[in-house]
């Protein structure tokens, strides 16, 4: 029993580290503009967009690489990717290499997120395998959310190298516990993955990522953004046929055949979209209406983080016991009263323990809720051989929402101009009190989540190869 909590908590402080980078480097962003003025905003701002949009395109590659070739081989060398990556980001001499050195840290990345997953489902019961799964999405999570006080307090303290080199006092020793604890597991028929469906995948994700990002800074009706959501809408469909049609497919479309694994995807999308939103969106706030330093907002927003690190076990067990759908639909609810809280109280002059800490406690909570809830029902009716590639859609799906919902916060804050930001970000929470309760909503639809037995997985995926073939899928979940 000791040895799975060390895969859940080694293989967690790993995922930890990546989600980290996603939001960590926002805050060092001023210090790094300072560090190199001579350099456009926009080139610059690749800094942030490599990142997002390497991690988001390659995630279901890696997961299917992890299935071939093994999970703990593909996990290690993950890790291991991106360490020396963070370190070459925080040597970087000029921005050119920091933007390389960053993309070559969302590969890494996006190798040992899913992986991760599918090293602990294993380890664990049925009884005891939402749990584990919300753990592990809760380390996402609170990854995410913990960036802004971290990275705040790093760029503070040592200037924006650091918000780097701090992975590798997290990556080490998760590196060295891993090596000897882990155990390795492939799926035996596996193959490699699609070589043209990758590079259809990796175009879409990547084209749609870029218009999305650039739209606010390139404009909307510009030539490279409309071109860029052109190559998107012709490529996902490309992709789709391909997958369809080729044998075997990069993205196996018979997993959506399970309501849960479909349902979680559509829930994590809109959550994700207000989640990151609102952590960019309260940055944003304190430091530009309420004038908090960088430091400060950073500890402001700890509270968040605390929340959703005690709520995430709390959803597990629920979900273990009463299923996921009794989770997922409060999180999302609660998420989005926290955001009217931000909507209804906070004003021009600062009150933080009664404007604002309430709204942080309420959406803390709704996101420990919601991703245990989703993340353990994306898994739960799997089948053991698709642990990695089925992690890394629902990783994708976060992901690409992630992208789009900062996209609208800054489209919406960007409209407003300078002449009334309050009102702004009310608008801008407004659209995030909107994506939870559509997400919470999204969990009705989740039915009844019947976990599969991983112990009996071996006989029970050969007759899965029907499942992700052609036939209907045997483990749907009941209404």
């Amino acid at each position: 029993m000791k040895r799975r909590w060390q895969v859940l908590l080694a293989t967690s402080t790993a995922a930890f580290m990546t989600f980290l980078d996603v939001t960590i480097v926002n805050m060092a962003f001023p210090d790094l503009r300072a560090s190199f003025p001579a350099v456009p905003l926009g080139h610059l701002s690749w800094v942030l967009n490599a990142y997002n949009v390497v991690f988001a395109a390659a995630l279901v590659p890696a997961g299917r690489l992890g299935d071939r070739f093994g999970r703990r081989r593909l996990f290690l060398s993950g890790v291991v990717l991106f360490l020396a990556a963070s370190t070459l980001c925080g040597l970087a001499w000029n921005v050119d290499v920091l933007v390389v050195g960053r993309a070559v840290q969302a590969i890494g990345g996006a190798v040992l997120v899913p992986t991760s997953l599918a090293l602990i489902l294993p380890e664990f019961p049925l009884e005891r395998r939402a749990t584990a799964t919300a753990l592990w999405g809760a380390s996402g999570a609170v990854a995410a959310a913990t960036g802004p006080s971290l990275g705040g307090l790093l760029v503070h303290w040592q200037g924006w190298r650091w918000v780097f080199f701090v992975n590798l006092a997290i990556g080490v020793p998760a590196l060295v516990v891993s090596r000897w604890l882990l155990r390795e597991s492939r799926d035996k028929r596996a193959s490699s993955p699609d070589p043209v469906g990758t590079a259809l995948l990796a175009a879409a994700v990547g084209s749609l990522s870029l218009a999305i990002v650039e739209g606010p800074s390139w404009g909307w009706s510009s030539d490279r953004v409309i071109g860029a959501f052109v190559v998107a809408t012709l490529l996902a469909p490309a992709f789709v046929t391909r997958s369809a049609r080729h044998r075997p497919p990069l993205f196996e479309l018979a997993l959506f055949r399970v309501r849960s694994f479909a349902v979680a995807n559509a829930g994590s999308f809109v959550f994700a979209a207000g989640f990151y939103a609102l952590l960019l969106c309260n940055v944003l706030f304190l430091t530009s209406v309420w004038h908090y330093s960088i430091s400060r907002a950073g500890v402001s927003l700890t509270p968040g983080p605390i929340m959703a690190a005690l709520a995430a076990p709390v959803g597990g067990h629920l979900s273990d016991r009463f299923g996921q759908r009794v989770v997922a639909f409060p999180g999302g609810i609660v998420f989005a009263c926290g955001t009217l809280v931000f909507l209804l109280s906070a004003g021009a002059d600062p009150a933080y323990a009664t404007r604002f800490l309430p709204g942080m406690l309420l959406t803390g909570t709704g996101v420990g809720l919601s991703f245990s809830g989703y993340g353990s029902a994306a898994a739960a009716e799997l089948p053991r051989a698709r642990f990695a590639t089925g992690s890394a859609i629902t990783a994708t799906s976060r992901q690409t929402g992630a992208v789009v919902g900062i996209a609208i916060l800054v489209a919406i804050l960007a409209s407003s101009g300078s002449a009334a930001p309050l009102s702004a970000f009310h608008h801008a929470w407004l659209m995030m009190s909107l994506t939870g309760a559509t997400a919470g909503a999204t969990a009705l639809l989740l039915g009844r989540v019947r976990a599969r037995h991983v112990e009996l997985d071996d006989k029970a995926d050969e007759a899965d190869s029907d499942l992700l073939g052609v036939s209907p899928s045997p483990v749907a979940a009941e209404p």
